[in-house]
């Protein structure tokens, strides 16, 4: 704080500053010092300044010093004190938010504001202070006319004009209110002056300069004004030097306004107005058509879709882009000519519909061989016979998918057949997995991306979730049994994070950085998955967004995997730009095949761009743009393919051309896997299809010379190629005889030759049976040298559970029979084979009743292992000695009371048999004697049955007669039993009873 003049005359014969408490001196003015000192605890050192003054240095806490300061001001300076009439309106500017710019300006100024309260009508605010500070406080509020739409011209852009006017009077603060038109301007009244001045000779500049007007539009038409990504409005900009507002679609407003230079305002209003009247006229419409119609419907490069734009001319066709996987259709032009041009496609759609049924079926990838079978045979068979289109995945493609197109009924017929193929080859798992329900939707994720991830990394297995909403818990799991506990590893492992509420996090990268981040065989996401134990899902060339990358798991692991992640992807955020000197001579490699060798490195590396000179220039200077860590990298691998070239030699190995087929695999597939793992260049010899033909006499063949067509030639490393000479020559198929009895032949082949069929697929080799009339006991094995030892074993491992299924087959044709007498063989069997089948069930044994031709009607056989088969033929028998104890009676029921007792469907008579354990027979229709019924069982349940069954005739028989009491005996009764017979219909019936 400087004090003018203060304490002259006690400090005018010193210079240095006061830094401890007794060097204050004498006075009044001391002891106010010192008092303020114990009072706030700030320190005060005081020093004379050039104009006589005292400058007074406070230290301390910031609320000390604040205090301090205060302190000193009020009871150490010369006071004065001023009003300042401001609007009332404007009292809160001064204030500020919470009172904080007020306290701010009193400490700044060391001055006393007192501001009225909202209820006084006054508009004066005191300030009380020195007489420089109260001075420099008079406050002025005061604005500018100016009308809104110059405002921002007034800003400039981004604040440019405005900041050169704050900056030289920073203390003036400049506010627009939106939509009213003028600027208010508040501050010390001779700053405010001068920048009221400068605001003026702006507002009047533009006004001499600057129009603008405002035009009507319909909002629909807004977007076609715009154009596609702002081409149509920034063309009309940029032409007429104006600045032109649309609308946001949110505010569904129709003015469009126009400012900038007169002239030019007129002449792009004009232009607007000409583009909305045209397409006021116009007509554009959406047709929702299946992606997968759109190729057709274009044709083969375009003719199709032209032929339809040359009939239908001044309509505009656009369809969307392959990649937004969008079925809309755009047509737009006159109205007549869309609505034709309409009901022409939709035409041409129906029947594309009605002969393009499509389906979709997931077949394992290993199968795809033997369904479309050797030479395409099993495909093209199936085609024609169901008339349909089938297209498989490209052999390299990741894709399980094959999909069927035709009519619906062919369809439905091709995916049976095809799925018979799968069913009949495949050695397949299918586990059942138990999660709640609740957490499928999470599991399954945002289109499939979290559970199409799983299925992925365990070699395409098949998870299927039960239907939304179902409240099924069970998961199915399918596939080989390997990949399938591996899945179901990783899905109850995922679902426990998602039950401890894990949390997703999703990153952006470039898509070309992506392989990069993943590494080579997935490695480097594989350090990150270990480290944090979070999963990292990246998108599928499926997926819509190709540059995001969603991370799961718990919420410590999320963010140590994001934390390596972000930082990794800033790091390829860095593009520089290097060289390295690659000789000349191997340059043709580099850029060979249409540059697919620096194709394949900007795949690898993150898009770095490797760019070789001109062949002309013989320049050895090779430049690499991209990723830091993208360009050292690819830099690296360059070297090495530079250090491979130079140590590159040719190699010979000689095999002989019929095993060369052999060798290269399907579609070359073994010779491209040895390429690639050894990094070399294989090269076949031309096939010689004239070996042994026209070969002349008198030059016979140089045993110790190799024939051309045996040699095969690489290049590369010489370790590599040595190496790669060996696995070709692993590649050789050799023989191998095993000898197997020729009785289980048939067994080894098996069902249409399925056994040796899958075999053959396990362990990847031929083999080959016998002819039957030859007998022979030696079966073949024919292929590569590692496969055979293996299928050696299991073949052997097959013939020995063959024997033991002969022996086992063997010991189950024990055979014995028991004597029973026919009566009693319905008992044995039981109702509906209920008892024998218990018995065959419960011993695992044969049992056969003789025939009705048969000789032996007494004899019964029973076929199984020797214990089994005497453990059933004792339960026979105790059947039967338990039949032999018991008797038969006969006894007399008036039959018109028979089907009372029996009961509806029987169920009576059962349960009397059922409480009684007793056989009731009642006689068949024409029976000699109606009244006959016949009870068996034992002595004793029989007698019992016998006088319930006669108690119930009685009770029947008097039940009638009470009910016609008129009737005096059973002869004078004619419809005796009548009722009974005829329960339901009868007035005597129960019901009515």
């Amino acid at each position: 704080l400087h004090f003018p003049q203060l304490f002259k005359k006690q400090l005018q014969k010193t210079k240095r500053k006061y830094k401890d408490m007794n060097q204050f001196g004498e006075g009044d003015q001391a002891k106010v010092c010192l008092d303020i000192m114990h009072k706030t605890g700030a320190h005060l050192e005081l020093s004379m300044a050039k104009d006589q003054g005292l400058s007074i240095m406070v230290s301390g806490k910031h609320d000390a010093v604040m205090k301090a300061r205060k302190e000193i001001v009020s009871r150490l300076q010369t006071q004065a004190s001023a009003t300042v009439a401001i609007p009332k309106e404007h009292h809160r500017f001064v204030i500020g938010k919470s009172g904080e710019k007020l306290q701010e300006l009193e400490l700044k100024t060391a001055t006393k504001i007192q501001i009225p309260r909202p209820e006084d009508p006054s508009n004066l605010i005191k300030i009380s202070g020195t007489k420089e500070a109260t001075n420099q406080m008079i406050y002025t509020v005061s604005s500018v006319s100016a009308p809104s739409w110059l405002h921002r011209f007034i800003i400039g852009k981004k604040g440019q004009n405005l900041a050169k006017i704050t900056q030289q009077m920073p203390k003036v603060h400049i506010e627009f209110t939106e939509g009213e038109d003028k600027i208010t301007l508040e501050g010390p009244t001779k700053d405010v002056q001068i920048v009221q001045g400068q605001i003026e000779a702006i507002v009047t500049d533009l006004i001499s300069r600057m129009d603008y007007t405002e035009i009507s539009v319909d909002p629909k038409f807004h977007r076609h004004l715009i154009g596609k990504g702002g081409a149509n409005i920034n063309r009309i900009k940029e032409l007429h030097k104006v600045s032109v507002r649309i609308p946001p679609d949110n505010e569904k407003s129709n003015l469009i306004r126009i400012e900038g230079d007169p002239q030019g305002v007129q002449e792009a209003k004009k232009e607007l107005l000409e583009l909305a009247s045209r397409m006021e006229n116009e007509r554009t419409k959406d047709m929702i058509i299946e992606q997968r119609f759109h190729r057709a419907i274009i044709g083969q490069k375009g003719e199709k879709v032209k032929e339809i734009r040359d009939k239908f001319p001044e309509v505009i066709i656009n369809f969307p882009d392959p990649a937004q996987k969008s079925d809309i259709v755009q047509l737009r032009g006159p109205r007549t000519e869309v609505e034709k041009c309409t009901k022409f496609m939709q035409k041409m759609v129906a029947e594309m519909v009605e002969n393009s049924f499509s389906v979709s079926v997931p077949i394992f990838k290993q199968f795809h061989k033997n369904i479309i079978g050797k030479g395409g045979a099993n495909i093209k068979k199936i085609r024609e016979e169901t008339n349909t289109k089938i297209d498989l995945p490209a052999e390299n493609s990741n894709s399980e998918m094959i999909i069927i197109t035709g009519k619906k009924a062919n369809c439905e017929a091709a995916k049976n057949r095809i799925l018979a193929i799968q069913k009949e080859l495949a050695n397949i798992t299918e586990v059942e997995v138990s999660i709640p329900s609740k957490l499928h939707n999470s599991l399954i994720g945002s289109k499939g991306r979290f559970v199409r991830s799983i299925m992925e990394e365990c070699g395409g297995v098949h998870i299927h979730f039960p239907t939304e909403g179902s409240g099924i818990d069970a998961v199915t799991i399918r596939g080989t049994a390997e990949e399938v506990e591996k899945a179901k590893k990783q899905l109850l492992s995922l679902a426990e994070e998602k039950q401890i509420k894990s949390h997703t996090v999703e990153l952006r990268a470039k898509p070309e950085y992506h392989k990069f981040l993943i590494g080579k065989g997935g490695g480097n996401i594989r350090k990150v998955r270990d480290s944090t134990g979070a999963r990292i899902i990246f998108p599928t060339a499926d997926d819509k967004d190709q540059e995001l990358i969603t991370v799961i798991g718990t919420e410590e692991a999320v963010a140590e995997a994001q934390k390596e992640l972000e930082a990794l992807i800033k790091s390829l955020d860095n593009v520089v730009e290097d060289f390295m000197i690659v000789d000349p001579k191997h340059h043709r490699f580099f850029v060979a095949r249409r540059g697919q060798v620096l194709r394949d490195i900007a795949d690898e590396y993150g898009g770095v761009i490797v760019s070789f000179p001109r062949t002309a220039t013989q320049s050895d200077k090779v430049t690499l743009k991209g990723a830091k860590d993208c360009v050292e990298a690819a830099k690296k691998r360059m070297l090495e393919m530079i250090e491979d070239l130079d140590a590159q030699v040719t190699m010979e190995c000689v095999i002989p051309q019929k095993f060369h087929r052999s060798i290269m695999g399907p579609k070359g597939s073994r010779i491209q896997q040895i390429t690639k793992d050894h990094n070399v260049q294989i090269k076949f010899p031309d096939r010689d299809d004239q070996q042994g033909k026209y070969q002349k006499v008198k030059e016979p063949a140089d045993p110790l010379v190799p024939k051309k067509c045996d040699v095969i030639v690489l290049s590369g490393r010489k370790e590599r190629c040595e190496a790669a000479v060996e696995a070709l020559k692993a590649l050789v198929p050799v023989s191998v005889a095993v000898e197997v009895p020729f009785e289980l032949h048939r067994y080894i082949i098996g069902q249409k030759g399925s056994g040796i069929r899958k075999m053959m697929d396990e362990f990847e080799v031929n083999i080959q049976v016998p002819a039957h009339e030859l007998q022979s006991d030696i079966i073949s094995i024919t292929g590569l040298a590692s496969h055979l030892d293996r299928a050696k074993e299991g073949l052997l491992e097959r013939v020995k559970e063959l024997q033991a299924e002969q022996e086992d087959r063997a010991l189950r044709s024990f055979k014995l029979t028991i004597t029973v007498e026919p009566k009693y063989h319905p008992k044995i069997i039981g109702r509906k084979g209920a008892i024998i089948t218990q018995i065959r069930n419960e011993h695992e044994v044969n049992i056969q009743f003789p025939e009705k031709n048969d000789e032996n009607q007494d004899q019964i056989t029973i076929t199984g292992y020797e214990q089994n088969a005497v453990a059933a033929r004792n339960a026979i028998q105790a059947i039967v000695d338990e039949l032999e104890e018991m008797i038969s009676e006969d006894i007399t029921l008036d039959s018109k009371v028979h089907a009372r007792i029996i009961g509806a469907r029987g169920k009576g008579i059962r349960k009397i048999m059922d409480e009684f354990k007793v056989d009731v027979r009642f006689p068949q229709s024409g029976a000699a004697d109606p009244n006959l019924v016949t009870v068996t069982g034992r002595p004793e349940h029989v007698d019992e049955a016998i006088d319930h069954l006669l108690n119930l005739e009685e009770e029947y028989v008097r039940t009638c007669y009470t009910l016609a009491p008129d009737m005096s005996s059973s002869e004078e009764f004619p419809s005796f039993g009548a009722p009974v017979t005829n329960a339901r219909s009868s007035p005597w019936g129960p019901k009515r009873f």
